[in-house]
């Protein structure tokens, strides 16, 4: 636990019950609602009593129709299993516990989602953090010279939180096929998959059939608080994630996965496009004083600070009322912030016009 500073975001949060009408571009969480049908097969759920504990690895319903799926788009293997988890970090939990080792380590790309480096402790392991900088890109011979005796295993997220990038499908491609020549396991965080805006969407289990892939409904359908993820890959692994998860978790919320069968026939498309927009919005408004690598996916921008250091820079930004992330709760350097655009474009061009402000001092 002395290992877990989430003082940085904390922060930003406490401050963001106690500011009146704060500017809010802090938080990963989408602004539109869950979409009805999935509320209504919610309730539906509650009143046919659908309410104990389902099969650990989840409901035949929801397992066959996302799996149904997944073998369209990876038809090469035949050998891929798949398990409903509580929400995309409680697959990587259970991932990351029934693989690393005590002493293994665990590649992970800078900036990072901000729980990786604590998923890979809990499980014994050690964080080894390869940085993008400038680009934000993977660069795959600075991964292999990265590898060591004890990498276990590399975390990949694409399109990524905090930077929004979406990784090409040359370098997913090359990073695929490395892990599968050095036999390493290669996990990709897919649940921005919905939010794929410059290039089509690439999935790294396309080139190597033994990458996990961990994927969730909180950020496509807004379902952040439902907590309903799944993983899917190699069947010996995913049997001994249930395994875990049955002694960990239990089940996914047996109300939920039954409206995640309503969720996967419900297209999130028009919510992209919107999102595509408002990113489209934040480019054009700070493009003269900062310096951003475009984000191609999620809904997230990076921003590298006009002066000072990230933490510096957000703490005069909260003094205007304007609540972002430093980039450090993100990365080993302070040298960027992180802005959510999930928000509504009045709350985008306030944000805007105080941040251009900033940058001007």
């Amino acid at each position: 636990m002395a290992h877990m500073d989430v003082a940085g975001i904390r922060k930003v949060f406490e401050l963001a019950r106690s500011l009146k009408n704060p500017v809010n571009l802090s938080i990963g969480q989408p602004d539109f609602e869950v979409p009805l049908p999935v509320r209504n097969a919610a309730k539906e759920a509650m009143e046919n009593r659908k309410n104990g504990y389902t099969l650990t690895q989840g409901i035949p319903e929801l397992r066959e129709t996302i799996l149904a799926d997944v073998r369209k788009w990876y038809p090469h293997n035949n050998d891929r299993g798949l398990v409903i988890t509580s929400g995309t970090s409680g697959a990587l939990t259970i991932a990351l516990c029934c693989t690393v080792n005590p002493g293994d380590e665990v590649i992970i790309f800078d900036p990072f989602f901000v729980m990786y480096p604590h998923f890979v402790r809990l499980a014994g392991g050690t964080p080894v953090f390869l940085s993008t900088y400038p680009t934000c890109t993977i660069d795959v011979d600075r991964v292999r010279s990265a590898i060591s005796p004890r990498t276990k295993a590399i975390l990949v997220n694409s399109p990524a939180n905090p930077t929004g990038v979406l990784h090409s499908r040359e370098s997913l491609r090359d990073l695929a096929l490395l892990a599968q020549e050095r036999r390493i396991l290669l996990i990709s965080d897919e649940v921005y998959r919905a939010f794929a805006y410059d290039a089509p969407f690439v999935s790294p289990a396309e080139f190597n059939p033994d990458v996990l892939v961990v994927d969730g409904f909180s950020k496509s359908h807004a379902m952040t608080g439902w907590r309903l993820g799944f993983a899917h890959g190699p069947q010996r692994l995913i049997e001994e994630m249930a395994k875990l998860q049955q002694f960990t978790f239990v089940c996914a919320p047996s109300i939920v996965q039954h409206a995640g069968v309503a969720a996967w026939q419900f297209d999130p498309k028009g919510f992209a496009n919107d999102y595509r927009r408002k990113r489209d919005l934040m480019l054009a408004g700070m493009r003269d004083r900062f310096e951003i690598v475009r984000p191609g996916g999620a809904f997230y921008l990076y921003p590298r600070v006009p002066w000072g250091t990230g933490t510096e820079f957000v703490a005069k930004a909260v003094e205007q009322n304007l609540l972002i992330l430093p980039g450090c709760s993100f990365s080993q350097q302070d040298t960027h912030f992180r802005i959510s655009y999930a928000a509504d474009d009045l709350t985008l061009e306030r944000g805007i016009e105080i941040l251009n402000k900033l940058a001007r001092r």
